[in-house]
């Protein structure tokens, strides 16, 4: 337990840390992360034979500084990866609270219409709608929101499925509290803990469904920098500058990381069945 401490330590370290410096990006980056300059791309790091100190981690292939480009690259990925999950998860607590409590018909047409969209690979799904709607930062929090609700909405469903029946529900029915007070007051709070754990392990896998599409061509924009997107740019130039990969590469690969530590350690402190100590 106490090594799970330490890794659960360190990752929400390397989270607090990129949305510190994610949140400063205006006044820590030291150019401006879409000015192009042709006559410095492809400067290398600065501790590489001709790297100069104003570009730390060298220039991509129009001369803009990739060391402010991943600064705000991060804002992109952290703003989508918790307003997609925040989305997603309104939209499924709230139909697993109806799903479950009310169930009969309401209930099967709503795990039906959760079946149908599982039947469709998210990704293959977002590139479809996107494809239609256009690729924009608002339109990507919603496509990788809407299309994630049915996880939290099947969990929700079933632990109300389960509280319905206890002790104090029956007592709040029994003195006539109405069912919107039971589902807000008593059934919420009881299935937030499973939730918040789903929740941070949603991030991590919306962040890299974002630089996944970023990497496509269908997430952000062009010229705003994006992490999947510096990947794609990047891996044309492996050989010739292998920097260009390489940090945004870094970049998701800690912060997925040290999210999936978090999540991982919020698992066995929410959960009473896992065993303590081992």
């Amino acid at each position: 337990m106490r090594r799970l401490d330490t890794l659960a330590v360190a990752g929400a370290l390397v989270v607090v840390v990129t949305v510190v410096l994610a949140a400063l990006a205006p006044v820590l980056t030291p150019a401006d992360p879409i000015k192009n300059s042709l006559l410095d791309r492809l400067t290398p790091p600065m501790w590489v034979k001709g790297g100069e100190a104003k570009h730390p981690l060298g220039t991509d292939t129009l001369g803009r500084d990739v060391a402010s480009r991943l600064l705000h690259g991060a804002r992109v990925s952290l703003a989508v990866g918790f307003s997609a999950v925040l989305v997603a998860g309104v939209i499924g607590v709230a139909l697993g609270l109806v799903s479950g409590w009310y169930g009969g018909r309401l209930d099967d047409a709503l795990m039906r219409l959760g079946d149908v969209q599982l039947a469709f690979p998210v990704l293959v799904l977002a590139i479809a709608v996107l494809a239609v709607l256009g690729a924009s930062v608002t339109n990507l929090i919603l496509v990788l929101g809407v299309t994630g609700w049915i996880t939290y909405a099947r969990i929700v469903r079933g632990e109300v499925l389960t509280l319905r029946e206890r002790e104090f529900v029956a007592a709040a029915r029994a003195l006539g509290a109405p069912d919107r007070w039971i589902l807000v007051r008593h059934l919420l709070p009881n299935v937030l803990p499973p939730i918040t754990v789903v929740a941070t392990f949603s991030i991590a896998r919306t962040i890299i469904a974002e630089a996944s599409l970023s990497f496509l061509g269908l997430g952000v924009p062009a010229p705003q920098p994006s992490w999947g997107a510096m990947l794609d740019e990047g891996r044309n130039y492996i050989t010739t500058g292998w920097w260009l990969a390489l940090f945004p590469g870094v970049a998701i690969l800690l912060l997925v990381l040290g999210i999936n530590l978090v999540g991982d350690w919020l698992r066995d402190a929410l959960d009473p069945r896992m065993e303590r100590g081992m």
